[in-house]
This record gives C-alpha cells, sequence and structure tokens, in this order.
C-alpha cells in the first residue's frame, strides 16, 4: 500500500498505528460495539420472523432449496458472530467469520444486480449499503486478527488491511450519495413531514456522503468526515425508520430500522480506524514490513 503515502498527507488518511499489545488490555471501541449490537439485533430479527432482511438481502433464487436452513444459519451467524465481537476472547474468530459472511453477503447477493443492471443506480445503492457494513467489519477483523490471519491474509490485515477497508468505504459512499440526486423524489418521500425544505435536505445528504468520500480518499480530515458520515447516518436511521419501528412494530419497521443501523454502524466502525494508536495489534512482524 506504499503507494498510498505521501510525506505530508496521505492518500486514505494516517496509516492506522500498529501496537504489539494484546487487545484484551483494551477497551472496545465504540464503532465496534455498535457494529456488534446491529448484528446481534439483526439475527434475533432472523430467528423470529424466519425470513431474509427483505431487499437487503433478497435471495435471486425464485424457489432456494433448503431456503428455510439458509434464512436461519444466516440469523446464526448474525448473532453469534455479534455476541462473540463483544467478548474478548472471542473477538479474532469472531470478527473472521463476520467478514467472510459479509463478503459474501455483498457479493453473492448485491454485486450481480450492478454487474448486469449498472444503468440503474439503485444497484449501486444496494451494493454500496452492504459494502459500508463490510468495511466496518473489515476494520475491526484487521484490528484483531490472529497470527495464522496475519501471515496467511497479509493484505486483509493489521494497517494494511484497515487501508483497505478504508478504500472500499470511499467507493461504496457515492454509490449511496447519488441516489439521493437520482432518486430524489423518494428520498423526500421519506423525510418526515415536520421537517421543511426536503429537497435541499435529500440533496445536502447525498452530497455530504460524496464529500466524506473524497475527504477520506484524499485525507482532508478523514477521521472527522467519517465520525460526520457515521453521525448522519445514525439521525438518518432514528429520523426515517426509528418512529417506524415504535409506533408500529412489524417485520416491515424493524427491519429496514435495523439495516439502516447496521450501515450506520459499519461506518463507525470504519471511523474507529483514525482512533489515535493501539486499536489496531501486530499479529505478524511481515506486516511492518
Amino acid at each position: 500500500m506504499a503507494s498510498f503515502t505521501s510525506t505530508h498527507r496521505t492518500l486514505l488518511g494516517p496509516s492506522a498505528e500498529v501496537a504489539d499489545i494484546s487487545p484484551a488490555s483494551l477497551p472496545l471501541p465504540l464503532g465496534h460495539i455498535l457494529l456488534a449490537a446491529a448484528m446481534i439485533g439483526l439475527g434475533i430479527r432472523g430467528l423470529i420472523v424466519g425470513d431474509f432482511a427483505s431487499v437487503w438481502q433478497r435471495i435471486p433464487i425464485e424457489h432456494l432449496p433448503a431456503r428455510s436452513f439458509f434464512v436461519y444459519a444466516s440469523a446464526v451467524i448474525e448473532l453469534a458472530t455479534g455476541l462473540g465481537l463483544l467478548m474478548k476472547r472471542t473477538v479474532a474468530p469472531s470478527s473472521a467469520v463476520l467478514l467472510v459472511f459479509l463478503v459474501l453477503w455483498a457479493v453473492l447477493l448485491k454485486l450481480p444486480a450492478v454487474l448486469f443492471v449498472p444503468q440503474m443506480e439503485a444497484t449501486w445503492l444496494g451494493f454500496g449499503e452492504i459494502a459500508v457494513i463490510v468495511a466496518g467489519g473489515w476494520v475491526v477483523f484487521a484490528s484483531h486478527a490472529g497470527a495464522w490471519s496475519g501471515h496467511h491474509l497479509r493484505f486483509a490485515t493489521g494497517a494494511r488491511g484497515v487501508r483497505w477497508a478504508r478504500l472500499l468505504f470511499v467507493f461504496a459512499l457515492p454509490m449511496i450519495g447519488l441516489s439521493h440526486f437520482v432518486y430524489a423524489k423518494i428520498t423526500v418521500g421519506f423525510i418526515p413531514t415536520w421537517i421543511s425544505a426536503p429537497y435541499v435536505w435529500a440533496y445536502f445528504t447525498g452530497g455530504a456522503s460524496i464529500a466524506a468520500s473524497l475527504a477520506v480518499l484524499f485525507g482532508i480530515v478523514p477521521k472527522l468526515a467519517s465520525t460526520l458520515e457515521a453521525v448522519m447516518l445514525s439521525a438518518i436511521t432514528m429520523l426515517v425508520w426509528l418512529p417506524g419501528a415504535v409506533t408500529a412494530p412489524g417485520n416491515d419497521s424493524i427491519t429496514p430500522f435495523l439495516m439502516s443501523a447496521a450501515i450506520a454502524c459499519g461506518a463507525w466502525a470504519l471511523a474507529d480506524s483514525y482512533r489515535n494508536v493501539t486499536s489496531v495489534r501486530q499479529p505478524s512482524k511481515a506486516m511492518s514490513e
């Protein structure tokens, strides 16, 4: 990743500091905890509802063999990895399993639509939303990878893995931001009626995601940019999706709330990569070369 580095300012921001300190001696970052909570919520939802998370987990197979098995297997993985992320002894394997699960989610369920219908921005939006969660999960994995992962998956662990996760975040945000312009009328329909100038907010939030992407890419206050993006996504979750989940709880209201929360939590976990020191440990000496 040396090509990302310059003398004064680095693309993707300063390199994550790698310390040879056991994560057991460190408190879990906020984004890490929030991402774990989001996965726990999605897992519980899946077990209760007995179905995938609507359009976000839509299986492009009309009659999926052993559908119930995959539904509950996905829910169990989400719940188990979420719980595992909260326990220091299990965070490394849990983050590895979660990252694989999230990558498969994005590649198998969202990427095909982008490849087959690239002219439809909605397909890019769907991929970008899950990619933000993948980026957050990748930061957690890279920050807690064990010796085996550090040796065999050097590109995905430690400071190098964190920077690749940031790059994925950079590519994902414009996919989300552009949808606010392409589907402005639909976006406005989600904004609470008590908020004035809805079109202004639709365009502002879309532009803010694109601006955050550029700020992270070029290393211009990347910590502030990624944090503000996480704050904005969280505010959207609270203002747009939480009211329905509270006043009319059900699968149709709770699922979008949990998915929106998971996307916001992915952004929070990514923002954690800009915390100063020791959140990333060095599983292999080769990674510092």
